[in-house]
């Protein structure tokens, strides 16, 4: 009779369905160095599956390239790129994109020892194409429980982008303004002419939100900023 060498795993693969604590969760993603992306969300794994270029890389980096705009001309404002985010023992995401400010800045989140964000993000983005359902249902419901004040959830096939704001305890659709643009209220200055983006015209979308950062808005909010930063 053959034998064939076995050496057991020490460490289980993360697989979508498994049911795990964050602790258990974090354990097994760090032993799959070559995993791009896997969140928690509610004690349940959800492992992405390899990336479309169409219906996801492309929109992804239209929107980092939005927020990166509006980070680089607001100092004290953090941008990130598929961070994990810690929120409870059953909710770890990794959003496609995040703001976030620092807690000296009136932020709720805050740098681990680590280096893992820890807290809620004050905007999460989401590009939706086969994670819709998750997206627009259990994530919204965890970010709307946590307290993340906007969220953002482009939905590709359909051809929309819903951002929504915290009011209270439930999100509501943020209003567009009378010129059709999007402007958040946790972020003064950040405009988006949604449906620039979801043609993708990214020069238009940027050229709004240039508009943006030159408002009075935006000023008033850098000055408070920097009140607070010098005292």
């Amino acid at each position: 009779m053959t034998t064939y060498p076995h050496t057991p795993l020490t460490v289980p693969p993360l697989e979508s369905g498994d049911r795990l604590n964050r602790d258990e969760f974090e354990r097994r993603y760090a032993a799959m160095p070559k995993l791009k992306k896997a969140e928690l969300i509610e004690g349940v794994v959800y492992v992405a599956a390899a990336l479309r270029f169409g219906s996801h890389a492309e929109p992804h980096s239209f929107l980092m390239t939005w927020l990166g705009l509006y980070f680089a001309a607001t100092p004290g404002v953090r941008v990130g790129d598929n961070p994990t985010v810690r929120l409870d023992h059953k909710n770890a995401p990794q959003p496609d994109g995040i703001l976030r400010l620092e807690p000296s800045l009136g932020g709720r989140s805050h740098l681990s020892s680590d280096d893992y964000i820890e807290g809620p993000p004050e905007l999460v983005v989401e590009v939706s194409a086969s994670t819709a359902t998750a997206d627009l249902q259990d994530k919204k419901a965890v970010y709307c429980r946590h307290g993340v004040k906007e969220y953002i959830v482009w939905q590709v096939f359909d051809r929309k982008i819903d951002w929504f704001y915290l009011e209270g305890d439930r999100y509501v659709d943020l209003p567009l303004g009378a010129d059709g643009v999007c402007q958040s209220r946790v972020f003064p200055g950040l405009w988006l002419d949604r449906e620039a983006m979801v043609r993708g015209d990214l020069a238009q979308v940027l050229s709004v939100v240039q508009q943006g950062l030159q408002s009075l808005e935006h000023k008033d909010f850098l000055g408070r900023l920097n009140s607070i930063q010098d005292t």
